[in-house]
Protein backbone atom coordinates (compact mmCIF):
# COMPACT_ATOMS: atom_id res chain seq x y z
CA UNK A 1 0.00 0.00 0.00
CA UNK A 2 2.88 2.12 0.79
CA UNK A 3 4.05 2.03 -2.84
CA UNK A 4 0.26 3.27 -4.21
CA UNK A 5 0.51 6.35 -1.40
CA UNK A 6 3.93 7.36 -3.39
CA UNK A 7 3.55 5.74 -6.27
CA UNK A 8 0.24 7.66 -7.66
CA UNK A 9 -0.62 11.41 -8.30
CA UNK A 10 3.81 12.45 -8.76
CA UNK A 11 2.89 12.53 -12.58
CA UNK A 12 3.97 8.85 -12.74
CA UNK A 13 0.90 8.29 -14.72
CA UNK A 14 -1.70 6.87 -11.66
CA UNK A 15 -4.43 4.70 -12.29
CA UNK A 16 -6.97 6.76 -13.83
CA UNK A 17 -10.55 5.02 -12.22
CA UNK A 18 -9.58 5.72 -9.10
CA UNK A 19 -8.16 9.42 -9.73
CA UNK A 20 -11.80 9.98 -10.94
CA UNK A 21 -13.51 7.81 -8.67
CA UNK A 22 -11.75 9.75 -5.94
CA UNK A 23 -12.10 13.45 -7.84
CA UNK A 24 -15.81 12.62 -8.09
CA UNK A 25 -16.40 11.01 -4.32
CA UNK A 26 -14.31 13.77 -2.31
CA UNK A 27 -16.77 16.59 -2.37
CA UNK A 28 -19.80 14.04 -1.31
CA UNK A 29 -18.04 12.44 1.40
CA UNK A 30 -16.98 16.21 2.55
CA UNK A 31 -20.78 17.04 2.36
CA UNK A 32 -22.19 14.34 4.28
CA UNK A 33 -19.34 15.38 6.86
CA UNK A 34 -21.08 18.17 7.30
CA UNK A 35 -24.61 16.70 7.13
CA UNK A 36 -23.57 14.95 10.22
CA UNK A 37 -22.04 17.54 11.69
CA UNK A 38 -24.96 19.94 11.39
CA UNK A 39 -27.58 17.19 12.07
CA UNK A 40 -25.48 16.06 15.38
CA UNK A 41 -27.20 18.07 17.77
CA UNK A 42 -30.93 16.87 16.88
CA UNK A 43 -29.63 13.26 15.94
CA UNK A 44 -27.15 10.69 15.51
CA UNK A 45 -24.04 12.39 13.95
CA UNK A 46 -22.25 15.42 15.80
CA UNK A 47 -18.94 17.48 15.19
CA UNK A 48 -16.39 14.04 15.96
CA UNK A 49 -18.26 12.08 14.18
CA UNK A 50 -18.32 14.39 10.74
CA UNK A 51 -14.98 15.75 11.43
CA UNK A 52 -13.63 11.83 11.03
CA UNK A 53 -16.07 11.50 7.58
CA UNK A 54 -14.51 14.58 6.24
CA UNK A 55 -10.74 13.69 7.33
CA UNK A 56 -11.61 10.56 5.63
CA UNK A 57 -12.01 12.63 2.48
CA UNK A 58 -8.05 13.43 2.79
CA UNK A 59 -7.19 9.81 3.05
CA UNK A 60 -9.25 9.15 -0.34
CA UNK A 61 -7.21 11.74 -1.70
CA UNK A 62 -3.47 10.66 -0.56
CA UNK A 63 -4.73 7.18 -1.63
CA UNK A 64 -5.35 8.49 -5.19
CA UNK A 65 -3.08 11.21 -5.62
CA UNK A 66 -0.28 10.74 -3.54
CA UNK A 67 0.90 12.53 -0.67
CA UNK A 68 3.20 15.08 -2.35
CA UNK A 69 -0.04 16.40 -3.79
CA UNK A 70 -2.09 15.87 -1.33
CA UNK A 71 0.45 18.42 0.83
CA UNK A 72 0.57 20.74 -2.16
CA UNK A 73 -3.43 20.66 -1.67
CA UNK A 74 -3.46 20.84 2.28
CA UNK A 75 -0.44 22.15 3.90
CA UNK A 76 0.47 22.07 7.55
CA UNK A 77 0.03 25.93 7.55
CA UNK A 78 -3.52 25.59 6.42
CA UNK A 79 -4.29 22.46 9.04
CA UNK A 80 -3.38 24.56 11.83
CA UNK A 81 -4.96 27.55 11.26
CA UNK A 82 -7.95 25.07 10.84
CA UNK A 83 -7.31 23.26 13.95
CA UNK A 84 -6.89 26.67 15.72
CA UNK A 85 -9.98 27.97 14.36
CA UNK A 86 -11.94 24.54 15.47
CA UNK A 87 -10.60 25.29 19.65
CA UNK A 88 -11.70 29.17 19.04
CA UNK A 89 -15.11 28.65 17.99
CA UNK A 90 -15.67 25.96 20.65
CA UNK A 91 -14.74 28.10 23.38
CA UNK A 92 -15.49 31.10 22.49
CA UNK A 93 -19.10 29.68 22.63
CA UNK A 94 -18.57 28.46 26.01
CA UNK A 95 -17.00 32.06 27.33
CA UNK A 96 -19.90 33.34 25.63
CA UNK A 97 -22.00 31.44 27.90
CA UNK A 98 -20.06 32.35 30.93
CA UNK A 99 -20.39 35.93 30.51
CA UNK A 100 -24.44 35.58 29.32
CA UNK A 101 -24.39 33.31 32.59
CA UNK A 102 -23.60 36.32 35.01
CA UNK A 103 -25.32 38.59 34.09
CA UNK A 104 -28.62 36.28 32.93
CA UNK A 105 -28.24 33.64 36.33
CA UNK A 106 -27.52 31.07 33.56
CA UNK A 107 -25.62 28.00 33.37
CA UNK A 108 -22.26 27.12 31.66
CA UNK A 109 -23.13 25.92 27.98
CA UNK A 110 -26.57 26.81 28.61
CA UNK A 111 -27.08 28.36 24.79
CA UNK A 112 -30.51 30.11 25.42
CA UNK A 113 -28.81 33.01 26.86
CA UNK A 114 -26.98 33.74 24.31
CA UNK A 115 -27.99 36.96 23.03
CA UNK A 116 -27.96 35.49 18.61
CA UNK A 117 -31.32 36.27 17.98
CA UNK A 118 -34.90 36.80 20.02
CA UNK A 119 -35.91 33.38 20.83
CA UNK A 120 -34.77 30.88 23.47
CA UNK A 121 -35.30 27.95 21.12
CA UNK A 122 -32.91 29.71 18.45
CA UNK A 123 -30.26 30.64 20.25
CA UNK A 124 -30.08 27.02 21.58
CA UNK A 125 -29.98 25.68 18.44
CA UNK A 126 -27.28 28.49 17.03
CA UNK A 127 -25.29 27.85 20.11
CA UNK A 128 -25.04 23.85 19.79
CA UNK A 129 -24.69 23.80 15.91
CA UNK A 130 -21.59 26.41 16.72
CA UNK A 131 -20.26 23.59 18.47
CA UNK A 132 -20.94 21.20 16.83
CA UNK A 133 -19.14 22.69 13.89
CA UNK A 134 -16.13 23.82 16.39
CA UNK A 135 -15.59 20.20 17.05
CA UNK A 136 -16.06 19.19 13.32
CA UNK A 137 -13.65 21.53 12.73
CA UNK A 138 -10.80 20.59 15.34
CA UNK A 139 -11.66 16.97 15.03
CA UNK A 140 -11.46 16.81 11.11
CA UNK A 141 -7.88 18.83 10.99
CA UNK A 142 -6.42 16.71 14.09
CA UNK A 143 -7.27 13.73 12.10
CA UNK A 144 -5.92 14.97 8.92
CA UNK A 145 -2.37 15.80 10.58
CA UNK A 146 -1.82 12.85 12.45
CA UNK A 147 -2.84 11.01 9.19
CA UNK A 148 -0.20 12.84 6.94
CA UNK A 149 2.58 12.85 9.83
CA UNK A 150 2.24 9.04 9.95
CA UNK A 151 2.68 8.64 5.87
CA UNK A 152 5.38 11.12 5.63
CA UNK A 153 7.31 9.42 8.53
CA UNK A 154 6.26 6.00 6.65
CA UNK A 155 7.71 7.33 3.31
CA UNK A 156 10.70 8.58 4.87
CA UNK A 157 11.64 5.73 6.77
CA UNK A 158 11.48 3.70 3.17
CA UNK A 159 13.84 6.01 1.38
CA UNK A 160 16.12 6.10 3.84
CA UNK A 161 16.19 1.84 4.06
CA UNK A 162 16.57 2.04 0.15
CA UNK A 163 19.80 3.49 -0.18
Amino acid sequence: MNSKISGMGGGKGGDVVVETVARLMVPFIQLFGLYVIIHGAGGPGGGFQGGVIIASSFVLYVIAFGIVKAGNRFSETKNTMLFSTGVYIYAGVGLLCIICGLAFGAQFLNYGYIPLTHHFEENRALGMDLVEIGIGITVMAVITSIFFNLVWKREGEEVEGED
